[in-house]
């Protein structure tokens, strides 16, 4: 085989990639998901397996927070109507319109900023005033916990805040523990908007960016029976030495051990909730599994490097894939759910992107591709979702006078994948199910 073959070979397994990831992404759609869950007639709401009678309430309130918010108010308007509707919308983008009846605020991600701030006294309003004949339709996505935010002890500042969420944020904790101390932080989470809503009827429509395992970490579980406690906060603080980047507001409610307790399953907000996850990451790998036997691989399905270190998942996925290879000459490896990268130096990129140019270093010169991206769109602070790499990424940068190893110790992949252009850009898709990682060998 010639270089040009070679190279052109290359080229068509990443197209491909793309090409499994794409489908996936647009069948993991809002409006694909109210197809098969959600449906109103005749002022009868169905939400999975729960009917809800529009007319018998005295008021229905709607609450949508997340990445998806826009999304997911324009998709239920669609069904019920927007004159049946009035609530609150808290996302990160500008959507290009607005769902009539609703007010819109345009909260930070991935921290709060002042607007967060101002959605949840809004919210929190809004729910004041419900009574046992009110419906409230809370919808739930990825991002809410800093699009949606107001601390439960008024000493901490919007720059405390900041500060907390991005000590967080670069931990390298899980997703399930920055959750946990979020929502005891939080006047908002951790089943406080249910709290709130009492004695409303209440139903919650999850669009889930996080492990099936803990719903409740959804958004940091406003409308949820918390499975977290302040023990367990003050034992991840302690693992991941939080406290001495902490700023003193909220680092002095830990040395005190002042922590509120959130509600539990046994709070009576809850007797009257329900809770339906109507998208997943499990609807995504399973579109992108479809895909890829469509293409002609055997497919395999291994997530069990959900919350792993981008690297020890690198490993692990690339060894697991040549094992496959032995029995077979075409597989494609669907991993689904997040890699942590704990950030020590500030460039353009995100955990996608460093899985991708960590597999790069590993697969030189093999017929192996990796494309790992975000359903939402967004990699870090990077204008990609994610990237591509492949047997030809460091023959291919070493010809642009790259430095992959400058990149990845930089935590800057987004320059280096545009570079060569094999960043994906889709924009912010106003949807969440967590990252799909899809590898492929042939």
């Amino acid at each position: 085989m010639t270089d040009a073959e070679r190279e052109s070979q290359f080229r068509q397994m990443r197209d491909t990639a793309r090409d499994i990831f794409l489908h996936a992404l647009g069948e993991a759609s809002i409006s694909r998901a109210f197809a098969r869950h959600v449906h109103c007639e005749r002022g009868v709401l169905r939400v999975c397996e729960d009917l809800y009678d529009l007319h018998a309430y005295s008021r229905v309130q709607v609450i949508s927070i997340g990445k998806a918010g826009h999304t997911l108010a324009e998709a239920l308007a669609q069904q019920v109507g927007e004159a049946s509707l009035e609530g609150i919308v808290a996302t990160s983008v500008e959507p290009s319109s607005q769902v009539r009846g609703f007010r819109y605020f345009r909260g930070g991600h991935p921290t709060p900023n002042a607007e967060s701030i101002q959605a949840a006294k809004a919210i929190r309003k809004a729910l004041e005033g419900q009574t046992a004949a009110s419906l409230v339709i809370f919808m739930l996505s990825g991002g809410g916990s800093s699009i949606v935010e107001k601390p439960i002890d008024d000493e901490i500042s919007l720059d405390d805040l900041i500060a907390t969420y991005r000590a967080l944020v670069l931990s390298g904790g899980t997703i399930a523990e920055i959750n946990a101390i979020r929502k005891h932080l939080s006047s908002v989470k951790g089943g406080r908007l249910a709290q709130a809503a009492f004695p409303a009827q209440q139903v919650s429509l999850l669009v889930s960016d996080v492990p099936d395992s803990t719903p409740d970490a959804l958004a940091s579980g406003p409308t949820m029976p918390d499975s977290t406690s302040v023990e367990d906060c003050y034992r991840i603080a302690e693992k991941y030495g939080l406290l001495a980047q902490f700023p003193a507001s909220a680092r002095e409610l830990f040395e005190r051990h002042a922590l509120d307790e959130t509600p539990k399953s046994d709070d009576q907000s809850f007797g009257r909730s329900r809770w339906w996850t109507i998208l997943s990451n499990q609807t995504a790998i399973e579109q992108a599994k479809a895909a890829a036997e469509r293409e002609g691989f055997g497919v395999f399905i291994d997530n069990s490097c959900d919350d792993w270190d981008y690297e020890r998942a690198s490993e692990y996925l690339l060894k697991r894939l040549r094992e496959l290879r032995k029995e077979s000459r075409r597989v494609c490896l669907v991993s689904g759910g997040e890699v942590t990268v704990k950030v020590t130096n500030g460039g353009i990129g995100g955990r996608n992107q460093q899985f991708a140019l960590a597999c790069a270093a590993k697969i030189a010169g093999e017929n192996i591709t990796v494309l790992s991206a975000g359903t939402d769109g967004i990699d870090g602070n990077s204008p990609g979702a994610g990237a591509v790499a492949d047997g030809s990424t460091l023959p291919r940068a070493q010809t642009k006078a790259l430095d992959p190893d400058g990149a990845i110790n930089t935590f800057n992949a987004y320059p280096f994948f545009a570079a060569l252009g094999d960043a994906i850009e889709t924009g912010p898709t106003g949807n969440n199910v967590r990252d799909l990682r899809i590898l492929l060998t042939y």
